[in-house]
């Protein structure tokens, strides 16, 4: 099975090379805070941080010990001490935001979507390439140790052919009527909101495990609540859709924030001709393997492991590791690419822009009721 490979770049020769690289972070929230940590964890100096306002930005300073604060995102990308820009607002920001750090010869992690439309998808992921700067997009559930182990099964022919993808990522943070967030509005969020904050995830995550893209969708949308926070919601709850992949493999996918009881359940279960592999994200250590005979649960061990697998394992089994674990991997390889290196599965901005092309067929296929082909 042909093994996609990601094109990263670095024509940096700079000072950045061979010392700490120096991060700044635009945006003081949840997703800023665990960039920080990852930065942190891989030896960046925490240079310079922006959040909304001057006043946001010297108290996330102070609360995350970084050496200084920018009164604005223009002013950090404008800094000669920094050399990787973390973006990590809301989605609308996104695109001039990372296209600012790129002229300013910034290497960028942008937090997804990478754009909220594809034509900006385009242009940046144009822009990134003819930089030779790293451009990342956080597609970070890649680094879980046992989804690389399930990749590695994959491509080494342990399936046989695939024939059917069961796969979901369901939230119940959007439950009910009063719950509200900037997501909701078009204007923040973007005219999607389920599929393009974790459907995207799901469908990244399906196709970087299966090797193989999805060719074709036929997909359905439901908004269950007009109105949140008193503001009229413009995008969609959940998500359902009918998948075909490139080899001829049929699937659906279940996306939603609106399940009750469920916190952050992606689940990702491919079904071959020999076997079958399912990863759940909430129990990330294990991964199961469907036979017709028997079936077994694959614990993480780097011991044992694929050596992809356990090139991400800096603890012993039985150690546990989760999310911000995957993170910090995800950052290490970037911080890698920066300095030369060209790690494996590393996502960059084309897969940014692939996001961008499935939310925006989803949405087309939701609004016309037909098949919608996906395949580049």
């Amino acid at each position: 099975m042909a093994r996609m490979t990601m094109d990263v770049r670095s024509t940096r020769t700079d000072a950045s090379a061979t010392r700490a690289l120096r991060a700044g972070i635009i945006g003081g929230g949840f997703m800023g805070r665990v960039h920080t940590h990852a930065a942190r964890v891989n030896a960046a100096r925490l240079a310079e941080i922006a959040a909304s306002t001057p006043e946001r930005s010297a108290a996330s300073r102070d609360a995350l010990g970084f050496e200084a604060a920018a009164d604005s995102a223009e002013q950090l990308i404008a800094s000669p001490d920094v050399d990787v820009v973390h973006i990590c607002t809301p989605n609308a920001t996104h695109a001039p935001l990372a296209a600012a750090a790129l002229a300013a010869g910034k290497h960028v992690i942008c937090e997804k979507p990478l754009a909220i439309d594809v034509a900006d998808a385009e242009a940046l992921t144009a822009q990134a390439a003819a930089s030779g700067l790293v451009a990342a997009v956080p597609f970070v559930y890649r680094y879980h140790p046992m989804v690389r182990e399930a990749r590695a099964r994959v491509a080494r022919g342990d399936l046989g052919m695939l024939l059917s993808v069961d796969a979901g990522y369901l939230q119940d943070w959007m439950l009910l009527p009063t719950d509200d967030d900037w997501r909701a509005t078009s204007a923040a969020g973007g005219a999607s909101r389920a599929f393009a904050d974790i459907g995207s995830h799901l469908c990244d995550l399906l196709e970087f495990i299966a090797g193989e893209r999805i060719v074709r969708l036929s997909a359905r949308t439901r908004r269950v609540f007009d109105e949140r926070g008193g503001r009229r919601v413009e995008n969609e709850d959940l998500v359902a859709i009918l998948v075909e992949t490139a080899s001829g493999a049929i699937g659906t996918l279940l996306i939603s924030q609106m399940a009750a009881g469920r916190r952050n359940a992606l689940t990702v279960e491919l079904h071959g001709s020999r076997e079958s592999l399912r990863f759940d994200q909430e129990n990330p250590e294990r991964l199961w393997v469907g036979g017709r005979t028997e079936s077994r649960i694959v614990m993480r061990d780097p011991a044992t492991a694929a050596p992809d697998a356990a090139r991400l394992q800096p603890v012993p089994a039985g150690h546990a590791m989760g999310y911000q674990d995957a993170f910090d991997n995800f950052v290490a390889d970037v911080y890698a690419a920066v300095r030369g290196e060209e790690p494996d599965g590393m996502p960059v901005f084309a897969d940014g822009l692939r996001a961008a092309r499935l939310t925006h067929a989803v949405l087309q296929s939701a609004e016309s009721g037909c098949w919608i082909e996906t395949g580049e």
